[in-house]
């Protein structure tokens, strides 16, 4: 399996424990920059007010298989969990697209650390992406 970073993350969190908890819950901007080879793809993106962000979590630990979240003490397993440690450290995040300057997508809602390698952007289809039910706990 080969995944190929499309581009790179340029955020105001630099190191773990900067960024938010969850990136929904923070107003600051950040600027999805976008590898030359890969600018096509981002044809009509202008037109999307929300946009999926998949990142890879560039500093979290890949031996971590238990951990507590910020919202309780108990132990959960990774997979029951939004952890940035875990064996393949893929995160995603639903921003705001506020605007695109060429390579550029500034955007609010990400929690990812400076520097996180981009690994797709999707739409937000608000007929498919938004499941009606009982609200898990975090």
């Amino acid at each position: 399996m080969d995944l190929i970073p499309i581009g790179i993350i340029r955020s105001p969190y630099k190191k773990r424990g900067d960024a938010p908890k969850q990136g929904r819950m923070s107003d600051k901007e950040a600027v999805l920059e976008i590898y030359p080879e890969f600018v096509d793809g981002l044809c009509d993106i202008e037109s999307k007010k929300h946009i999926i962000v998949l990142y890879w979590c560039h500093l979290g630990k890949r031996d971590v298989l238990k951990t507590v979240t910020p919202w309780g003490p108990e132990v959960k397993g990774v997979f029951a969990t939004r952890s940035p440690s875990r064996p393949n450290p893929i995160a995603f995040c639903v921003a705001d697209l506020i605007k695109v300057e060429g390579n550029k997508l500034y955007v609010k809602g990400v929690d990812a650390l400076d520097g996180s390698p981009i690994l797709d952007i999707k739409p937000y289809v608000y007929e498919l992406d938004s499941i009606k039910g009982p609200e898990d706990t975090l």
